[in-house]
């Protein structure tokens, strides 16, 4: 639900994917530091030319023989508190409302988890949420009826996907493509919703 149009939105994007590069870089430092021989030409590979980002290094290193699979990466080096983890610079949420909804967007938080609290969901409205993924392959029954009934109660709309980032690696785990649907009326919604 955005359109491809804002300049606006492409300079935010920018930035964050500048961003995910200076991180990936920062980690191979770190591994190389600590004896590990990766450059970051072989992280980029693993991106094939997408947003870069600590799958690719994890990857990276599993292609090298390294670790036995990406998951194991993350465990020995990669993984927050481990010896290559470099932590995100976020955006404030505000920052990122503004963005997309200049651009004729709307905006919705996903893998909430334990954060989906109803105090943490009024703080985010108020600051430009829109809407609330209730479908994830992670949710159990309890945590989509939880989600559900939160997002209902606070007047946004639903969203859900199967997090799938593309065929995975060894050790990784998503969504299958098209593993969760959403009823047609949710797209309505949001169609209805961005259109006003």
């Amino acid at each position: 639900f955005l359109p491809p149009d804002s300049t606006a939105l492409d300079d935010f994007l920018q930035r964050c994917r500048a961003d995910r590069v200076r991180r990936a870089r920062e980690m191979v430092l770190r591994l190389q530091s600590l004896g590990v021989e990766l450059s970051f030409d072989d992280v980029l590979e693993e991106s094939r030319g997408g947003a870069v980002g600590r799958p690719h290094v994890a990857r990276a290193l599993a292609r090298q023989g390294r670790v036995a699979d990406a998951g194991k990466a993350f465990d020995r080096w990669l993984g927050r508190g481990r010896p290559a983890f470099v932590d995100k610079t976020l955006p404030e949420f505000r920052e990122v409302a503004e963005v997309v909804h200049a651009a004729r967007g709307l905006v919705s938080i996903a893998h909430l988890k334990e954060r989906g609290t109803r105090s943490f969901l009024e703080r985010l409205k108020g600051e430009g949420l829109d809407a609330v993924e209730t479908r994830h392959p992670s949710h159990d029954p309890d945590l989509r009826a939880r989600l559900t009934d939160l997002a209902l109660a606070l007047g946004l709309l639903r969203t859900g996907g199967s997090d799938w980032h593309g065929d995975p690696g060894p050790g990784e785990s998503h969504g299958s493509l098209g593993s969760q649907n959403v009823p047609a009326e949710w797209l309505d919604r949001l169609e209805e919703q961005r259109a006003s």
